[in-house]
């Protein structure tokens, strides 16, 4: 059986669906040096399977991305060996960053000043956003 000890100080994102773990990590963490462990297709009573990442030394993360993942997420934010909170992801109402206007002549793609806002107009199966610079509707499928 594989074992993976806990963290000291850090988080641990939990119920990611099976699969979707390597998503989560490369739009997170891709650049980061600190520790971390990537588990995927782990036993899950709720889910069946599921991904798990643990990373060390890390207090905050990108609760809206996580939330356009998936609504199953939870995040755990470890204190010296102890639990201090557990946050349920949710999709988010605005997202500012992140994600990629779909109109290729926003100023969004070629202004590194220009950081897009997206406000849910939907989200029944897609996520639909709507870009705050030039009013295109961006979809993300849930």
């Amino acid at each position: 059986m594989l074992e993976v000890n806990g963290i000291k100080n850090g988080v641990v994102i939990d119920h990611i669906p099976a699969g979707k773990g390597l998503k989560v990590f490369s739009l997170l963490f891709s650049d980061m040096e600190d520790p971390m462990v990537l588990l995927m297709n782990v036993k899950s009573n709720v889910l069946g399977k599921k991904d798990i990442i643990k990373i060390e030394n890390v207090s905050s993360v990108n609760l809206e991305l996580l939330g356009l993942i998936s609504q199953s997420i939870t995040v755990n934010y470890i204190v010296n060996d102890a639990l201090t909170r557990k946050v349920h992801v949710k999709i988010p109402e605005t997202i500012t960053g992140g994600l990629k206007c779909s109109n290729p002549r926003c100023i969004t793609h070629s202004d590194d000043y220009a950081i897009p806002t997206f406000k849910l107009l939907s989200s029944n199966g897609k996520a639909e956003y709507e870009c705050n610079y030039c009013e295109e509707i961006t979809v993300y499928r849930l």
